[in-house]
């Protein structure tokens, strides 16, 4: 059992998590998230004219598979928000645990489209992509979850803080 430090007054102080910051923050990266796919894509398909995640003819605007792809890399960055706010509440190193689990994620990302038989050139534009949306949402989650990390007091017990010592009077106040 985790021995937490006691606060006064019999209180334990336990971490915890400051789930309106953290949402907050999960909602911004999931912005921020959904603008580096669309930015990944226009530039693999506007400077390097590889047709990522749509056919040629569609130019760098693509396609549906553009609003897809920008709307799943937001969800990917609310998923990892409610997975550290449930680390975060449940496990004793919830930062370790969620980047073990985001390193393994994003290397699927990665991998994932270098097996699919497509022009090698997409396997590789897709690859990159996903590899920064997967280092983007890991890197700001874990840094806005540190900083909605926060510390609860909890009563443990009813203590009473002790009583006012009184003061003696000097001790040549009786000598004389």
């Amino acid at each position: 059992m985790t021995q937490y430090p006691r606060g006064e007054y019999g209180q334990d102080v336990r971490p915890g998590v400051d789930a309106a910051r953290l949402w907050a923050g999960g909602v911004a990266t999931a912005v921020v998230a959904a603008l580096v796919a669309f930015v990944g894509l226009l530039i693999a398909r506007g400077l390097f004219d590889v047709p990522v995640l749509a056919p040629k003819g569609d130019g760098i605007w693509g396609n549906a598979s553009t609003t897809t792809y920008t709307i799943a890399a937001a969800l990917a960055a609310l998923l990892a928000t409610g997975l550290m706010h449930l680390l975060s509440v449940a496990t004793p190193a919830p930062g370790q645990f969620f980047g073990w689990i985001m390193v393994l994620v994003t290397l699927i990302a990665v991998v994932l489209p270098l097996t699919l038989t497509v022009e090698r050139s997409a396997k590789i534009a897709t690859a990159a992509i996903n590899l920064v949306i997967g280092l983007v949402i890991a890197l700001v989650v874990s840094s806005m979850a540190a900083n909605a990390r926060t510390l609860h007091r909890h009563k443990t017990g009813r203590r009473e803080p002790p009583p006012p010592t009184r003061q003696q009077p000097p001790s040549s106040y009786y000598d004389s």
